[in-house]
């Protein structure tokens, strides 16, 4: 999960060099749409999960795109060109406009806003048995999301005129501006595609923990940019990477406590903090990250 919203943080700051720290309401956004899909549409409540999958998703994605090209388009774009310290605050502020706005008007059906945790459909304790091994059903399907949505992106930055053209904005966007590519068009591809890849981190957050609320971007948030940063800030293989370590070292860390203090909530308590000492021990040893910093060096 922390991979795929790191990957949008990536993609943004690559580009722009922007640290859009209202990422993780985005995460948020696309949750909600999802939970929206399935509350709210008449029918989809009453198929089966796998079968209402595709609509919930599709419906996260709408809404985390649209906020976050909204974003791009009225709040970072009249920025950029202004010092660097701005568009950081305003994203800060962003973020926490967004938890506002959809605590207070997001209307759940029977009434009742969002501010206490809202229930999420899951799969439950329903688990597979590979290899003697029980996986939890929603693991296995953050894990074969995660791969499928890496694929699809490396196939798209690499194959397709748009994932190429967003490269060269990347590392020079006057030349390619020169070249007949618009830079506007290819910020707003990377806005919507880092969007879109949260969208698919809250449905499996949802199905994971059968529940979803209007704080839960800001801790994931945090997390995914400091995956980013471990793997190489601007190095889209890094975050997806820099999330993978992040997770096994918070599983770790509180299996671990668990097991010396027999209690999980101790460990689950301390997850968040191993996470940053993490982080503390890469930025001391290994400032670059993991794979190294991927980005173009700005006039």
């Amino acid at each position: 999960m922390y991979g795929l919203i790191a990957v949008g943080y990536t993609m943004v700051y690559g580009t722009i060099q922007l640290i859009n720290f209202a990422h993780g309401e985005i995460f948020m956004l696309g949750g909600f749409g999802a939970l929206t899909v399935y509350a709210w549409i008449p029918g989809v409540a009453h198929l089966p999960l796998l079968a209402a999958l595709p609509l919930m998703l599709l419906g996260g994605v709408v809404v985390a795109v649209a906020a976050a090209v909204g974003a791009e388009r009225l709040a970072y774009r009249p920025l950029r060109a202004a010092p660097r310290l701005a568009p950081l605050i305003t994203a800060i502020g962003l973020s926490l406009a967004l938890q506002q706005v959809v605590s207070l008007w997001y209307r759940l059906p029977g009434g009742g806003n969002a501010k206490a945790p809202v229930a999420f459909p899951s799969f439950g304790g329903k688990a597979f048995n590979l290899g003697g091994v029980l996986v939890q059903r929603a693991d296995l399907f953050t894990v074969i999301a995660a791969a499928v949505c890496m694929a699809a992106l490396a196939w798209f930055v690499a194959r397709t005129r748009s994932g190429r053209a967003m490269q060269a904005t990347a590392q020079d966007p006057d030349t390619a501006r020169l070249m007949g590519i618009d830079p506007d068009r290819m910020i707003v591809v990377a806005f919507a595609v880092g969007a879109a890849l949260a969208a698919v981190a809250a449905l499996t957050q949802g199905l994971r923990y059968g529940q979803i609320s209007f704080d839960m971007g800001f801790v994931a948030g945090l997390k995914a940019f400091t995956a980013a940063v471990l793997g190489g800030i601007g190095n889209v293989r890094g975050a997806m990477l820099g999330g993978i370590v992040l997770g096994l070292a918070e599983e770790l860390s509180s299996g671990i406590l668990a097991h010396f203090r027999d209690t999980a909530q101790y460990g689950q308590a301390w997850a968040d903090v191993w996470a940053f000492v993490l982080l503390i021990l890469v930025l001391l040893l290994r400032p670059q990250g993991l794979l190294g910093e991927r980005v173009a060096d700005r006039a």
